[in-house]
């Protein structure tokens, strides 16, 4: 049973990995690149088989958490990128912002989705990133979209997270970004009125 897990953990690594460098190949700009790494890591991690060809997953007999799925449901998994989830058969999927917000998704988080039959889209969340936390002031950029800022550097937020809190321009708050890697969105943690 140790090697099965031991093996797992490898496995899970070099997704891990090859995720932390598409996300850098994102931040530059190279889109294509990037989704090549994530689906060349997740094909060599050998924990999903037929990528490209659907959504026809085979998890080694692990399941990463026992999470009911409708008979007759598609499942596929992927990876989270501040709004969508890129699956391993290379589309996107778009999360909803009072999930991803409330779930407080990191870009770079594992997502497992299940498409029922009646067309009902269901996530969860498998594999969350290492994060940290980060103190910054609130804003909206010319286009009256949310970001926050330490300063240094600046990061797309959810609006569905910053109405929950009641954000205003000029507030504190601290955000969740990949530990490892940089990131173009975060996740709201909390908002401090100033």
């Amino acid at each position: 049973m140790q090697n099965k897990k031991d093996d797992l953990k490898a496995e899970l690594l070099g997704m891990k990995e090859a995720v932390e460098q598409a996300l850098a190949l994102v931040v530059q700009g190279k889109e294509e690149e990037a989704r090549e790494v994530v689906q060349n890591g997740i094909a060599a991690s050998g924990l999903v088989s037929d990528i490209g060809k659907g959504p026809a997953l085979a998890l080694h007999g692990h399941t990463t958490a026992p999470t009911k799925v409708p008979d007759g449901s598609r499942v596929t998994e992927g990876v989270f990128d501040g709004q969508h989830m890129i699956g391993a058969d290379g589309k996107q999927y778009l999360v909803p912002p009072n999930y991803a917000s409330k779930s407080k998704l990191v870009e770079g988080d594992m997502m497992k989705l299940a498409i029922t039959q009646e067309g009902a889209f269901i996530y969860k969340q498998i594999g969350p990133i290492d994060r940290r936390r980060v103190n910054c002031t609130l804003e909206k950029d010319e286009m009256g979209m949310w970001q926050a800022t330490d300063g240094v550097h600046r990061w797309r937020l959810l609006t569905a997270a910053v109405t929950y809190f009641k954000g205003n321009p000029g507030d504190e708050v601290i955000i969740l970004v990949p530990g490892a890697t940089p990131s173009k969105w975060a996740a709201v943690d909390n908002i401090i009125a100033r």
